[in-house]
Parts: structure tokens; C-alpha cells; sequence
């Protein structure tokens, strides 16, 4: 476990911060929390950037600030609202966090200025504390996500093999604190992160143009993909058939059961056991389409059968949604490009 700077790196500090900060400051790429750095644009980047890549965020992070432009007004906004804008982006605690962040944040005297203060506040773990007060507060506090341990990883070629991500992280923070720089903190941090995102990939990463090549281990034994050692993922594989249904308009399930907060009020096509029916029973009805996609650990098949409408009264959480209305519910990115695709 690397939990210190290894002896052959401990002496090049200044000169592996200097070489990366120098790359950094040419090559960071041009994103607007970057372009007009705030407090609040800083915060909600590292909450849209949770398990979602920087392409697939922009649009969001744009739309977002036009309607909820400062924490107050995200705060005064109903939840509802906050996670109609979140609406494609996907793992909607996030939204759901943000919006009780921002609330509580406006109800105190004064803004946190700790990694501490702010780890103590709904959605804020050590990674988004770090990153928030170095980035926006110029703290002292290193960022461990995925690009960092692989850097890291590399850097040290730390053979040790760890469980997952998570337990990689905390294995290689006090390394990551030992390198940080403590004159631009927040820098070096966007530095780390960039240089993974951009160049030492988990595959095929581009050591010929690696600004800390020279201090990298995995690189001198001809070897990066070989780190960092992480046990290899169980993927479980599940099947979900799902009914579309037509009469005044599709028939849509409303989410919203107890211990199922994160999918709360997001509205679906509903599933064979939705409308009372075994996976044998609708798989009888004209299979219209098959969907697949991956959840957290989970490849899903999801085939979409034409179902009878179900007889009156419904269930109260299914609802008839007519097509000009569909555009006022939030759902899911993947059920709304199925339901206007069936509706084609």
C-alpha cells in the first residue's frame, strides 16, 4: 500500500509539481466553471461530474446556471424543478443533494470555509469537500478520484491489489496530500484530474506526451496499463420486461416507493410486474423492441412488449400521459428516447 512518497519521487516534489502545474496552465481544457470561477459554479461542476464525463455534462451545467444562476434561487426551487433540470444526467440523488445543500447553505450565518465544514453538509463526502475548498477556497485538501489513483498508481508502479476504487482511494491519500502543492492546491488538483482524463487513459494512455513521464514508474518498466491492480468488477445480469401500453396516451409508472428515494417522482414505461403479469405472460404479447443498458454492477435487458390497456381503476402510481404532455414529466434519458422512438 502506497501510503507515502516513495524515496526515489520523495526528493523530485518541487519538480514533479512545477512540471505538472506548467503543463496544466497550457493545456487545461476551456470549461466555464473554469472560464468564470464562483463558490457555486465550483460546487455544482463536482456534483454533475459524479460518474458522468465532462462531454456528456456541458449542456446540463449551461442550462442549469441559466435557470438556477446562485444558490439561492436553487434553494427557493422546488424539488420538482431541480430535478426536471437534472433530467438525462442520470444518479438523481445528486439533484436531490444539491438542492438540500443549497438550502441549508443559505440558512447559515456564513459560508464554510473548512474541508471539515464542508464535509458535514448533506452530499458532501471527501472527495467533493476536497475538491470544492481547493478549487474554490485555495485549501490545503487533495482530490482522490479515479484519474488520480490511476496517475498515482503509475506514478509509484504500486503493485498492491485493491478491492475497488474506493478502498484505492483512501489507500493512496496520504500520497496524494504529500504531493499536493501547497501554493495552488486547487490547481494541482484540476492538474491531477486533467492529466487523467486527457492523457494516462486506463487504456492506451499517451506517455509520449506526459508531463511527469520522467517520475513515472509504470512508464520506465514499459507497463502503465499494468496499474493500478484493482479486482476485476462482478457484473450481474438481470432482465426487465417492460409493457407499452396505448389508449389516452402511453401508460406511465410513476417511481416513488419507500427506500427507493433516488428514482422518486421520475416516471417510466412499467414493468410486467407493474401491471400484475409474469415475465412468461407479457413475453405472449408483440415484442416491439429490446433495450440494454448498464446500471452501477447491474447489464440490463429490458425487452418492451405491446400490451392491453389494463382495466379501470389503475394502480395510483400509474397515470395515462398524453404525448403533448410527455415533455412536462421527468424521466429517466434512456425511457425518454424509448417512449418518443415507440411513439414514432
Amino acid at each position: 500500500m502506497c501510503a507515502t512518497v516513495p524515496p526515489e519521487l520523495h526528493n523530485r516534489k518541487p519538480a514533479f509539481r512545477r512540471d505538472l502545474l506548467a503543463w496544466y496552465d497550457t493545456h487545461a481544457r476551456d470549461l466555464p466553471w473554469r472560464r468564470a470561477p464562483s463558490l457555486y459554479r465550483t460546487v455544482v461542476s463536482e456534483f454533475m461530474l459524479q460518474q458522468t464525463q465532462v462531454k456528456t455534462m456541458l449542456p446540463y451545467f449551461t442550462r442549469w446556471l441559466t435557470v438556477f444562476p446562485d444558490f439561492a434561487t436553487l434553494a427557493a426551487a422546488s424539488e420538482a424543478a431541480v430535478v426536471k433540470q437534472w433530467e438525462g444526467l442520470g444518479y438523481y440523488t445528486r439533484a436531490r443533494n444539491l438542492h438540500r445543500l443549497a438550502q441549508h447553505l443559505v440558512a447559515l450565518p456564513a459560508l464554510p470555509r473548512t474541508r471539515d465544514e464542508w464535509q458535514a453538509l448533506p452530499g458532501i463526502g471527501p472527495y467533493t469537500s476536497a475538491a470544492i475548498t481547493s478549487i474554490a477556497l485555495n485549501a490545503p485538501a487533495a482530490v482522490v478520484d479515479g484519474n488520480v489513483v490511476r496517475l498515482l498508481a503509475r506514478v509509484t508502479a504500486d503493485a498492491t491489489p485493491y478491492r475497488d476504487s474506493s478502498h484505492a482511494a483512501t489507500a493512496f491519500t496520504p500520497l496524494a496530500d504529500a504531493l499536493l502543492s501547497p501554493a495552488r492546491p486547487g490547481d494541482y488538483n484540476q492538474a491531477v484530474m486533467e492529466l487523467g482524463a486527457t492523457v494516462c487513459h486506463r487504456r492506451a494512455p499517451r506517455c509520449s506526451v506526459c508531463p511527469v513521464r520522467p517520475y513515472c514508474a509504470a512508464s520506465a518498466r514499459g507497463e502503465p496499463e499494468a496499474f493500478p491492480r484493482l479486482a476485476t468488477k462482478i457484473i450481474e445480469k438481470k432482465t426487465v420486461p417492460r409493457a407499452w401500453c396505448e389508449r389516452d396516451g402511453a401508460l406511465l409508472l410513476r417511481r416513488g416507493e419507500a427506500g427507493v428515494r433516488r428514482l422518486a417522482d421520475l416516471h417510466e414505461l412499467p414493468t410486467a410486474a407493474d401491471l400484475g403479469l409474469t415475465a412468461a405472460a407479457i413475453a405472449a404479447y408483440p415484442l416491439l423492441a429490446t433495450k440494454r443498458r448498464s446500471v452501477t454492477r447491474y447489464a440490463i435487458t429490458e425487452p418492451i412488449h405491446r400490451v392491453p390497456a389494463p382495466p379501470a381503476p389503475l394502480a395510483p402510481t400509474l397515470l395515462w400521459c398524453p404525448r403533448a404532455y410527455l415533455s412536462h414529466l421527468t424521466l429517466s434519458g434512456p425511457h425518454r428516447r424509448w417512449i418518443e422512438e415507440l411513439w414514432i
